[in-house]
């Protein structure tokens, strides 16, 4: 991936994925601009893998403060690109579907979709008033915003997976779609990836049985999603607009 001139906003950045994305792009030469609620590891995370935080700037954002967004974007400049790996949820995120009521399911779809809309198109405002400055957004999305869940997977486990994840992925892989048609310009690309599953101390029965369901690997670490998420920021990936990466070792196959 070309470095030169390159600046790249990191929303979520504390998160799983966010962490491994962060140090990628800073191996890389890129300066990045890492957001999120709090950073109690990202600093610590950057240190451990001996990677050079001189190109790292830490700033705090709430993506569900709409007034706070739209400041902070105002503010922005210099940037080229950037990620939302960012998933914000309320406390009763994660119940079995019989178990959801409307009230926070509502609540989730706005917490997350509603968040990962404003972001989008506060990058694309940004864009608009920094032409003919190039600009690539990737957002991710998930393997189950692309197929339905497979429920058997989860039995046996206190695990589910939630209607809310479902609902909100697949609404993400839309709505790129759609900001990328109303864009409707050459330089600025919205796409996405959509990891499968990732490890994070999942039970050793449920990673077993998710590995019959792929090519071998089964479980993927997060720094398997990096490499896409800079090819789809860099110059190699001009006029890709509005798709979707899977990295998933043939599990929707």
């Amino acid at each position: 991936m070309e470095a030169s001139g390159k600046k790249i906003l990191v929303a979520g950045a504390n998160g799983l994925l966010g962490k491994e994305i962060v140090v990628s792009l800073l191996r890389s030469g890129l300066e990045v601009i890492a957001t999120d609620i709090n950073f109690s590891s990202l600093k610590d995370f950057v240190k451990a893998k001996e990677v050079s935080s001189s190109m790292l700037t830490s700033q705090k954002l709430d993506l569900t403060n709409e007034e706070d967004v739209r400041a902070y974007f105002s503010d922005l400049k210099g940037v080229t690109g950037a990620v939302n790996c960012s998933y914000p949820r309320n406390s009763r995120y994660g119940s079995s579907f019989y178990d959801v009521n409307m009230g926070s399911f509502n609540e989730n779809i706005s917490l997350n979709l509603g968040t990962a809309f404003l972001f989008s198109q506060q990058c694309a405002k940004y864009f608009a008033r920094h032409q003919p400055q190039s600009f690539s957004l990737v957002n991710i999305s998930s393997i189950y915003g692309v197929v339905a869940p497979k429920f058997d997977l989860y039995k046996g486990t206190k695990m589910t997976m939630p209607v809310e994840y479902a609902v909100i992925k697949s609404g993400l892989l839309h709505l790129n779609k759609y900001v990328a048609a109303y864009v409707n310009n050459s330089n600025f690309r919205v796409n996405s990836v959509s990891p499968g599953g990732l490890i994070d101390d999942q039970p050793p029965e449920f990673i077993e049985k998710y590995k019959l369901n792929t090519l071998g690997t089964g479980m993927l670490n997060a720094k398997d999603m990096c490499g896409a998420v800079q090819f789809l920021l860099s110059d190699a990936a001009n006029y890709i607009n509005g798709q979707n990466i899977i990295i998933d070792d043939g599990f929707t196959l």
